[in-house]
């Protein structure tokens, strides 16, 4: 009789989640699973091996990947990431336009903006109300560049502390994730929100250069995007 030798892991459990699997390529429910390797002789498990690291198994397609497989996000999260990007634009977008005294122009571009990334409900007054709870500063916001057209107070940028805290919290981890468009289209989607009451102010400039910053965008790559928003008809 021939016995046939082979090394194999035994699994269990430890608990189930939600991640993206790459083989499905969408949202998949996962088993996060420990074993150990035993050696088998014709089938039967006789000698405990080595314990395994923890992986991931896909419950559809049965794929094992690592833990670091959790670092993409599932669909549902990159959906909320962008439209707390969008919302943190915008917010510092028209605070940097004049906050509470932004042109009418400048209030609608916005909403109509956030509407488009999702929130539907969203009005004027609601979207002047957040900017109010972000704590947006009183200052002169066309004071935040100098003559030469250097950032001066890039810390405040003219949109308030908060709000460029919020821009790096909400941008920087969703940069990633995104390809060379989805990079430029939500900087352009915040100049637009800028040139809707004419061409840029100084803080306005500032805080869509602190976005492509974020976005990982270079100074250069950031000023081209700026300008070739600033050409887009408008109607």
């Amino acid at each position: 009789m021939t016995h046939v030798v082979a090394v194999s892991a035994r699994w269990h459990t430890e608990l189930l989640g939600e991640f993206y699997c790459l083989a499905c390529g969408g949202d998949r429910n996962y088993r996060r699973q420990r074993g150990r390797n035993w050696l088998r002789v014709a089938g039967i498990p006789l000698l405990p091996l080595r314990r395994t690291a923890a992986t991931l198994q896909c419950t559809s397609c049965r794929a094992r990947y690592g833990m670091d497989a959790l670092a993409h996000p599932t669909s549902s999260l990159l959906l909320a990431m962008l439209r707390n990007a969008h919302h943190a634009i915008a917010l510092a977008v028209l605070a940097a336009s004049g906050g509470q005294d932004a042109a009418p122009g400048v209030r609608d571009a916005a909403v109509t903006a956030l509407r488009g990334a999702g929130y539907t409900d969203l009005d004027a007054p609601k979207l002047l109300a957040e900017l109010a709870v972000a704590g947006s500063d009183d200052g002169d916001p066309d004071s935040a560049d100098g003559a030469d057209g250097a950032d001066v107070g890039i810390d405040i940028c003219g949109c308030g502390a908060a709000l460029l805290v919020e821009l790096h919290t909400a941008i920087e981890p969703l940069a990633p994730h995104l390809l060379g468009p989805g990079l430029t289209r939500l900087l352009t989607q915040g100049a637009l929100i800028a040139l809707a009451d004419g061409p840029y102010r100084p803080a306005e400039r500032s805080v869509l250069r602190v976005v492509g910053q974020c976005l990982g965008l270079g100074r250069e790559e950031t000023d081209a995007t700026l300008a070739a928003a600033a050409r887009t008809p408008r109607s």
